[in-house]
């Protein structure tokens, strides 16, 4: 399956930018001998970043294929049991 909406797309876009400037900013304090409080604060705002762009990623994924049939002739048990396992690998 491939993210068929454009307007998903630009939102990935932007939220992964977003994470790397946010990885980028770490490596930043990192290397300016920054508190080890303020690292881990920026290191969970990044990981809640990617959980939410991950999310937003299932989601539509789950809309194209399961509700539009974006994923050809497969059946929507076979959709289903694949997005839970997907599921099951996100934390």
């Amino acid at each position: 399956m491939k993210v068929q909406s454009p307007e998903i797309k630009d939102d990935l876009h932007r939220r992964l930018r977003r994470i790397e400037g946010q990885v980028q900013g770490v490596q930043r304090m990192l290397d300016d001998d920054r508190e080890c409080r303020e690292i881990v604060q920026q290191l969970n705002a990044a990981q809640a970043a990617l959980r939410n762009a991950t999310r937003l990623f299932m989601h539509a994924y789950a809309r194209d294929c399961l509700l539009n049939g974006g994923d050809g002739d497969r059946e929507a048990t076979d959709i289903l049991d694949e997005l839970f396992i997907l599921m099951s690998r996100v934390q």
